[in-house]
């Protein structure tokens, strides 16, 4: 007869990923809602001035800011849905809609970098007169509030990845509006309008980038694919060589998001303890702190052995 040992959290699993996971403070939330507000506000001035002083180059760089704008959005949303409880439907919880909410706003960081770089080589090929002026006062009150939202989010960014990214983010939009500054200048005092087009396409690649070496990372954690930093053979020789354990099959292992790993398998042990320490050295070395362990015995046909 199977028997299904269940252990959804492991002790010594969690204590490994607490020492990387600290818990965002709601005064950190308070901060990033104006940070949201406050980003959403100057992309608007940044759309309009671009097209009234006709250049790409800030409007690409409030396309970006957009971006990041609703990344700091969807944190704030991904923190208030990630922390319900789960339920009969949603028996793992939550967790997973930052990763979706991320992919999203992946796919349309891409959409924009493909837009910018359209517009930048028409820019290019056919240059048009651009107001230095509106660009470098305009780009000057972006550098400011970037600058802002950076030291906003910088507060949590040793401690939570996602806080590290936003600052990360907001960073480049400083780097950007830095660009565009001397886009600005460059039209003002030498005429060189192709400048803009140029700062416009290094923007877009940027994007572009970005988002292209962070697609691979959402693909593998909604297809529920082995993380990156942990090797699934070494799994498999660490249950086997617990003493006690005959054999282990049908062996699983993913992320539930971005910081909580799953594992499932079959084993073919001598005692339960095997399994408790089995679940131990797993949240030690590994970092697992979801474990599924089914135990059977060498008599059984085990159904899932062609998973």
């Amino acid at each position: 007869m199977s028997k299904k040992l269940h252990n959804h959290e492991a002790h010594a699993g969690l204590l490994h990923l607490h020492e990387h996971h600290h818990e965002v403070s709601p005064k950190t939330i308070r901060y990033l809602l104006i940070s949201f507000i406050i980003n959403i506000l100057l992309s608007v001035i940044e759309i309009v001035s671009g097209v009234i002083a006709g250049s790409v180059a800030l409007i690409g760089d409030a396309l970006h800011n957009t971006g990041d704008a609703f990344s700091i959005l969807i944190a704030i949303v991904s923190y208030k849905i990630g922390h319900k409880k789960a339920d009969s439907r949603y028996t793992y919880g939550f967790k997973r809609a930052e990763v979706i909410g991320g992919f999203v706003n992946l796919i349309l960081l891409f959409i924009s970098g493909i837009y910018l770089i359209t517009e930048g080589v028409s820019k290019l090929i056919a240059p048009e007169a651009i107001d230095g002026h509106i660009i470098i006062w305009v780009s000057v009150l972006a550098l400011i509030i970037d600058g802002a939202t950076a030291r906003l989010s910088h507060r949590d960014s040793e401690h939570s990845s996602n806080m590290k990214m936003l600052f990360l983010h907001n960073l480049a939009d400083a780097l950007g509006s830095l660009g565009v500054i001397v886009s600005g200048l460059c039209v003002l005092y030498f005429g060189w309008v192709f400048v803009d087009g140029i700062v416009a396409l290094l923007i877009a690649t940027y994007m572009l980038v970005q988002s292209v070496a962070s697609f691979p990372k959402f693909v593998r954690i909604l297809m529920n694919a082995v993380p990156d930093h942990i090797d699934l053979s070494a799994v498999q020789k660490t249950i086997e060589s617990t003493p006690g354990i005959r054999n282990v099959h049908h062996i699983h292992l993913w992320a539930i998001d971005e910081e909580t790993i799953a594992l499932e398998c079959h084993l073919i042990a001598d005692n339960p303890q095997c399994v408790q320490h089995v679940r131990e050295t797993l949240g030690e070395q590994f970092g697992i702190a979801h474990c599924n362990i089914q135990t059977e015995t060498e008599q059984e046909k085990c159904p899932a052995c062609h998973l």
